[in-house]
């Protein structure tokens, strides 16, 4: 059993290691602020710390997906235009030695509870030490979580998980001194991002693989490049532009929406712009397409078909070929999450790796030896591989007993209905606790790091405000976080994203309500909004002296 430790307080507590709290810590520190932060991994690194699966890389681009300091790219080379996760993790090391980060940073340290004490004006928190279970009372007059998207792993109930005598892996707690699945029979249940990524490493090695698909993903190709220095010369020399255009654009990309409808071209016209776009790699295709792809189904319709035209020849066999690629689209097109992929259909092209269409034999059980469908065939296996995801988005937040001014409630228990958060940063009935990159806000639907950096930098000028003019609580106005509800789904109304089963809208998880989680109209408009609120005053905010 585990003992108490002496108490702890900060001003500011950061709860969370990966970008968003890095860049925190950084920031406030600079302008003389008393934080400290606390993070359950062993180090720096955030999802790419936890996320340690085979074949785990970043599908966004560099030099997009970096922290804009001069100084944090000044000194640092990729080898890839999309990372491996290894060298992720060495880039956050840089990072975290070049700000000395450490010095002010508690690891295998979990907060598991924050109670806002009335009396005190303080969050009253408890963490837990991961290795000897030391339980430690910490207070802090300001609370900053920085959780992220992916902090809580789902996993499928199935029934007899424990009766399995093989291995049973999550990609999100896979173990980090790795894990030989060579000559292995090995099953991956989910096709997802992740999924998508560890199929491509898993299908080679395994001696047979059985994937478990339940949607097709209509994946485009990486395009991966090596970075040599003198195209990292360039990309610095560039960087300047590239910081400006990625503010400019809805996602932080360094391309946008065409500003145009699919429609007004003819289909000539536009099979020689998809070509383009398919040219170009990555997300070109999705993000650069015409800007009513996921809006209309015209031309949803048009961009699936021209998807499925190049996507089909990579598969040879005809019933693979029909449920990777079928001829009607599984959701409009870029309604879901778009994954990057490198060899993933041309693995199923190998004869030891099988596919099973869950719609058509779900699974009723795992036993002893596999998984059993519900026609009664047993599939025998070494390996059961979940890559299911996560409660995203609002997990981070509502699987910790976070309780506010009502003490009977946590926030999960109020959002057990609908999300509700203002500016997506915070929510009314929780005093002095913000978040980044989180529910309601532009988050999913954006490059990570330009979003994080935007929040953290309005985060700390709002700090600032409130330490110039002693303020001692802000908190949103109940006012202010329904009409922020309201916009969101609003937005979520709009194209087609309301018709695809995705965790944009919580449909992965079980009794999630099924709404639009993410702020839709991207980063400019967003930017200029939480703008306004400064300007005046910190309109939807209830602030309190002394």
């Amino acid at each position: 059993m585990g003992s108490m430790s002496p108490e702890k307080q900060w001003e500011v507590m950061i709860v969370g290691g990966g970008f968003g709290g890095m860049y925190l810590l950084h920031k406030l520190r600079q302008f003389g602020f008393d934080v400290h932060l606390y993070e359950a991994a062993s180090t720096f690194g955030g999802t790419w710390y936890w996320n340690c699966y085979p074949g785990a890389r970043v599908d966004s681009i560099v030099p997009t997906y970096q922290f804009s300091s001069d100084e944090t790219w000044d000194q640092w080379e990729w080898s890839e235009a999309y990372p491996k996760r290894e060298e992720l993790e060495t880039y956050f090391q840089h990072v975290g030695k070049l700000w000395n980060l450490h010095a002010d940073a508690t690891f295998n340290t979990r907060v598991v509870s924050a109670h806002w004490d009335v009396a005190q004006k303080l969050w009253v928190c408890k963490t837990s030490n991961e290795h000897d279970n030391t339980t430690t009372v910490v207070k802090t007059r300001i609370l900053l979580f920085c959780a992220g998207l992916a902090a809580v792993p789902y996993k499928p109930p199935f029934r007899g998980v424990d009766d399995f005598k093989g291995s049973i892996y999550h990609t999100s707690r896979w173990p980090r001194e790795g894990v030989d699945l060579k000559g292995k029979r090995c099953a991956v249940i989910g096709t997802g991002a992740t999924g998508v990524q560890v199929i491509q490493e898993v299908g080679p090695v395994a001696s047979r693989l059985t994937v478990f698909q339940r949607t097709p993903n209509t994946a485009l190709p990486m395009d991966q490049a090596p970075l040599n220095r003198e195209d990292n010369n360039k990309l610095k020399k560039d960087m300047p532009e590239i910081k400006e255009l990625a503010k400019a654009t809805w996602a932080g990309f360094l391309y946008s929406w065409h500003d145009k409808s699919a429609l007004e071209d003819s289909p000539e016209e536009r099979e020689k712009f998809y070509e383009e776009l398919w040219k170009r790699g990555g997300f070109g295709f999705w993000v650069g397409n015409y800007k009513d792809t996921s809006f209309t189904p015209e031309a949803a319709e048009a961009a699936y078909a021209f998807w499925r035209k190049k996507t089909a020849p990579l598969i040879k066999d005809p019933y693979k070929q029909e449920k990777l690629c079928p001829e009607k689209a599984p959701n409009p097109f870029g309604t879901k999450r778009i994954s990057l992929y490198r060899t993933y259909f041309d693995v199923f092209n190998l004869p030891t790796v099988d596919l099973v269409d869950v719609n058509e034999k779900p699974i009723d059980e795992i036993t002893e030896k596999g998984i059993k469908l519900q026609d009664g065939t047993e599939i025998e296996l070494d390996v059961i591989i979940f890559a299911t995801g996560f409660d995203t988005i609002t997990g981070g937040l509502t699987h910790v007993d976070i309780r506010g001014t009502d003490p009977s409630f946590t926030l999960g228990d109020k959002w057990k209905k609908g999300c509700q958060t203002y500016l997506g940063m915070c929510s009314h009935g929780f005093p002095n606790f913000f978040w980044v990159y989180g529910p309601q806000s532009p988050g999913p639907f954006s490059i990570g790091p330009n979003c994080i950096e935007f929040q953290g930098d309005w985060l700390t000028d709002m700090l600032r405000d409130l330490r110039r003019d002693r303020v001692t609580t802000i908190e949103a106005t109940l006012e202010a976080e329904q009409k922020w509800r309201e916009g969101i789904l609003a937005a979520g109304e709009m194209g087609l994203f309301k018709y695809a089963k995705s965790w944009w809208f919580g449909a992965n998880i079980p009794g999630k309500p099924r709404e639009c989680y993410n702020y839709m109209l991207g980063m400019p408009q967003y930017r200029k909004t939480c703008g306004e609120v400064r300007k005046n005053g910190y309109e939807g905010f209830q602030l309190k002296q002394g």
